[in-house]
């Protein structure tokens, strides 16, 4: 990765897309990266919608603004779509990753004339199936790693582990199912 790759997110509070793109900086980070992970928030309450931004180089990074032009967008919350205009400025050779359990074509009925390619993921099913409880992120995270090539994946696995190991210290009992999640969604994203 010769140019620098910038990521937009999109949730709601509470989701944790701000935690992801932060957790998406450390790893790509510990992978020798020059990073920034950054939110943006609108008021502040369990719901609202937010976005956070990641940019991820193999040089230093000068820019310091939000980001307009990505090259990868990632949907936490699929409700967003009839609110916010998830694709805008998204580049032609860029992709976008949603969280549904719908797929692909379907999906591309609701992105208005949609640059780039789509992919899905049931980041629900799985965060449920692997947590227990609908924790999107964490799936989300694996996905846009799998799909944006941004850095080797076991590189990418051997850094969330220590993420966790640290961020869940005091309940090692969760690592093992965040872990889980990550590997599933990598797995399971559609339009690869």
């Amino acid at each position: 990765m010769g140019k620098m790759v910038e990521i937009r997110w999109h949730g709601r509070g509470g989701q944790g897309a701000k935690t992801a793109s932060l957790l998406l900086a450390d790893a790509a980070f510990e992978t020798g990266k020059y990073i920034q992970g950054f939110p943006e928030y609108g008021p502040e309450r369990m719901g609202a919608p937010i976005t956070a931004y990641n940019r991820i180089s193999d040089e230093r990074i000068t820019v310091h603004s939000n980001i307009y032009q990505p090259d990868y967008v990632v949907v936490v919350d699929e409700s967003l779509m009839a609110s916010v205009d998830v694709a805008e400025g998204l580049k032609e050779d860029g992709a976008i990753i949603i969280n549904t359990e719908k797929d692909v074509d379907e999906v591309k009925k609701h992105l208005k004339g949609v640059k780039g390619k789509v992919f899905t993921v049931d980041a629900k099913k799985i965060s449920i199936e692997t947590l227990g409880r609908y924790f999107p992120n964490t799936p989300m995270l694996g996905a846009v790693v799998k799909v944006s090539g941004i850095m080797e994946e076991k590189a990418f696995i051997q850094a969330m582990e220590g993420a966790f190991k640290h961020k869940f210290a005091t309940k090692p009992e969760v690592i093992e199912g965040n872990m889980n999640a990550l590997k599933r969604a990598m797995q399971e994203v559609k339009g690869l």
